[in-house]
């Protein structure tokens, strides 16, 4: 387990405050944002962070986290194969790992099939290999070789690219990739990191941290604010294929009351271009 997907909104600390001795390079990371249709519209898998965990404790999150040394490994040439962007495909390798490790989803094929595992079959894998891979005890690419398996990477699509502020002590470079999922994987959170794991509606998702049900972190409430426009997982697959993915590093300015006011490109389809929070977002997360 890589930990919680970063959130490269924004800083647990002001940068308008940080000096250059504080810029540290920013981390790759991953973030999978798992889709289906529901019976009243477009559901996204996420996860509840345990309130143990030293950031985004009790936030609802997309599953993620930062890239391995591991998942660029060679021996994923064959068995990741992206045809457009192969120097991403360490990104592609931890959506897919992490979405094993934290939501319980393997989002893989048998070698030749072509249809994505079963709910039966991903519960066996989880069953059996789970555990041991967040141990250490084998790598993810142990598990696709042993199990003769083909990640499904031709699903992943790429929808947006958060990079944390200058000037914080973590920073990370974050890419978020759509994934068509089959209704019949359910999911299961790890107990760890995660505590909760389900499939919602981004406006139930967005209705619940307006009502303070439910805590989202700045990066997360805008992609599905950009996600709860689409009615069907087609719509939104086909809105991302469509539409060029803009960089998004916040621009932050501290105002009065402890409130941040935070800048983003209006380019980056998100129908604003400045939000003002109340408290610093929170540093990582999905």
């Amino acid at each position: 387990m890589t930990g919680p997907a970063p959130d490269p909104a924004g800083p647990t600390t002001d940068p308008t405050t940080a000096g250059p001795r504080d810029q540290v390079p920013a981390r790759p990371a991953a973030t999978v944002v798992i889709l289906r249709d529901g019976g009243e519209g477009i559901e996204a898998f996420m996860v509840v962070r345990h309130r143990a965990i030293d950031f985004a404790a009790g936030a609802l999150v997309f599953p993620g986290g930062k890239v391995d040394p591991a998942d660029a490994d060679g021996g994923w040439g064959v068995l990741a194969p992206v045809s457009a962007t192969p120097p991403l495909r360490p990104g592609y390798v931890a959506a897919a790992r992490e979405s094993f490790e934290e939501a319980g989803l393997m989002l893989a094929r048998r070698q030749g099939a072509p249809d994505l595992l079963s709910a039966v079959e991903t519960h066996e894998l989880v069953d059996r290999h789970r555990a041991n891979l967040i141990a250490g005890k084998l790598s993810f690419l142990d598990i696709v070789r042993r199990e003769r398996l083909t990640l499904a990477t031709d699903l992943m699509v790429p929808f947006a690219h958060w990079i944390t502020p200058e000037g914080v002590p973590k920073r990370f470079d974050t890419h978020f990739l759509l994934v068509a999922a089959p209704v019949n994987q359910l999911g299961a959170h790890d107990g760890s990191e995660s505590i909760e794991g389900l499939w919602i509606r981004p406006q139930q998702a967005l209705a619940a941290a307006e009502a303070g049900t439910r805590t989202l972190v700045f990066a997360t409430q805008m992609n599905l604010t950009k996600l709860a426009r689409h009615a069907t997982v087609a719509d939104a697959i086909a809105a991302a294929r469509a539409s060029p993915v803009v960089t998004v590093t916040p621009q932050v300015e501290r105002l009065s009351g402890g409130r941040r006011r935070l800048r983003i490109p209006a380019e980056a389809g998100y129908g604003v271009s400045e939000i003002v929070v109340t408290a610093p977002p929170a540093m990582p997360s999905g």
